[in-house]
């Protein structure tokens, strides 16, 4: 019994097609989007990285703070304090008569020999030569360059998601694609065999027809393995189980401005900032270590808030306030040298934002002229398969009337499936350069607002 090729290609299909019925509901490149931004283990990283930094630059704005402390303390000494009044005899001249007196009075204890004190005290750095200033400044810009880091990663990972969605959509239609040749190939081999009953054509060509049938499985075969992993890669990415896609590849009507492209992203693309913070850091950084050469000027306060009754605690007063200043002279700490470091800091990061934007407007350049060749390449192959279309019909006729071989029907239909193969990834490496302009100039809402206004039937239809 015959079947028709509507009939292999359901057979064909059904072991590939049964699995999908267990998938959730389709998927749009939006939703998927969300979906990465909630559930990306690397984002979620980078964020915590970016409030790390800001808990340090919160932590820096208690620099300016005065500082209080409570300060206990135990000492002891190899002998109590003690005042003999002798001793005033080499202070004042004593006449001699008092001094035979306090000859005999005995030395006064003015302390035990063990002494336990505790105390509140209290400072505050009024200046300090802008290291206080540099320091959270640095802090600052330590926040704006993980916020860039951050974008940073968000863009990588949003064109890793649209190579990984529409890698979906392109074996999807690669599946569908070998299973039309191989219920084509097998509804010509049946056509074949009878034929050669009828001693029409050689044996040789029903054996060519067989051969490349067997090899169309086998592609087969391996495009629904190609497809199995792309939506496994999709799932992980996603978090789901199971996800099946519904936002087609598409080709723009007209390509973007290649000038508002590159404005755009050399004004506004986070590795630029990124290096404009390290400069920040740079810059603060030469400020903190000039600012050593600087004295530091605080005020300090004591108050007393226990010490054992002795009469020299009877004496001392029990709160004291002052001002106090430190003059660096002569430091170990190599200040020359961490301001000349500091300096080649900031020259590093100038140098090297003036090397990324060269390297920026590149990408941009290289990625533009992509999307171009593969618009080029998508237009093209459209004449290509109307022609391999009208080429099989033609051989399919002549072969049935047996003015052709089965080697000419066979390459006639191989080259309808090469031309159908070449347009689908014609399409997807549009949609990848495309995908990467947006990315680099950050025009991520611009992408996402192309793949919702689309017709998913017409362009899946399109792109096979």
């Amino acid at each position: 019994m015959k079947l028709s090729r509507a009939a292999w290609r359901c057979l064909l299909s059904l072991p590939f097609l049964l699995p999908s019925v267990l998938h959730a509901e389709p998927t749009s490149f939006s939703d998927a989007w969300q979906q990465v931004l909630e559930v990306s283990d690397k984002l979620q990283a980078q964020s915590q990285e970016v409030n790390r930094a800001k808990g340090e630059q919160h932590a820096g704005e208690s620099l300016n703070l005065p500082s209080l402390d409570i300060r206990g303390n135990y000492i002891h000494l190899d002998k109590p304090i003690e005042f003999d009044l002798k001793e005033l005899n080499s202070v004042v001249s004593i006449p001699p008569a008092l001094g035979s007196i306090i000859a005999g009075i005995p030395p006064l204890p003015l302390s035990e020999q063990d002494i336990f004190s505790a105390s509140l005290q209290a400072m505050w750095p009024i200046y300090t030569g802008g290291q206080i200033t540099a320091a959270q400044g640095i802090h600052a810009a330590m926040v704006a360059e993980k916020q860039q880091e951050l974008q940073l990663a968000t863009r990588d990972l949003f064109t890793q998601l649209v190579d990984r969605y529409y890698a979906v959509d392109v074996t999807l239609a690669l599946v569908h694609t070998q299973t039309d040749l191989v219920s084509s190939l097998a509804e010509h081999v049946e056509h074949a065999l009878a034929l050669e009953r009828e001693g029409q054509i050689a044996k040789v060509e029903r054996l060519n027809a067989q051969v490349a049938l067997d090899n169309a499985k086998v592609n087969l075969g391996s495009a629904r393995r190609q497809h199995e992993m792309a939506v496994i890669a999709l799932s992980r990415m996603l978090h789901q189980s199971q996800v099946t896609t519904n936002s087609p590849l598409f080709v723009l009507p007209q390509a973007p401005s290649l000038g508002q492209l590159s404005q755009i992203t050399l004004s506004q693309h986070p590795a630029l900032k990124l290096l404009e913070a390290k400069e920040a850091q740079a810059n603060g950084l030469v400020s903190l270590e000039k600012g050593k050469y600087h004295p530091t000027v605080y005020l300090f306060g004591n108050y007393t808030l226990y010490e054992e009754d002795t009469l020299l605690s009877g004496i001392t007063p029990d709160w004291l306030v002052g001002v106090g200043v430190n003059v660096p002279l002569i430091s170990r700490d190599g200040r020359s040298g961490k301001v000349e470091a500091a300096k080649s800091a900031l020259l590093q990061a100038r140098y090297t934002k003036a090397q990324t934007k060269q390297d920026l407007s590149l990408l941009v350049d290289q990625s533009y002229r992509q999307l171009l060749q593969a618009e080029e390449e998508v237009k093209a192959l459209d004449t290509s398969l109307e022609l391999a279309a009208e080429n099989l019909r033609l051989r399919e006729i002549a072969f049935n009337q047996g003015l052709s071989t089965s080697i000419d029907r066979v390459d006639a239909e191989l080259k309808l499936s090469a031309v159908k193969t070449q347009q689908l990834a014609a399409r997807y490496r549009y949609v990848q350069a495309y995908a990467r302009l947006m990315a680099i100039s950050g025009q991520l809402d611009e992408f996402i607002g192309r793949t919702v206004d689309r017709n998913p039937v017409q362009e899946t239809n399109n792109a096979r």
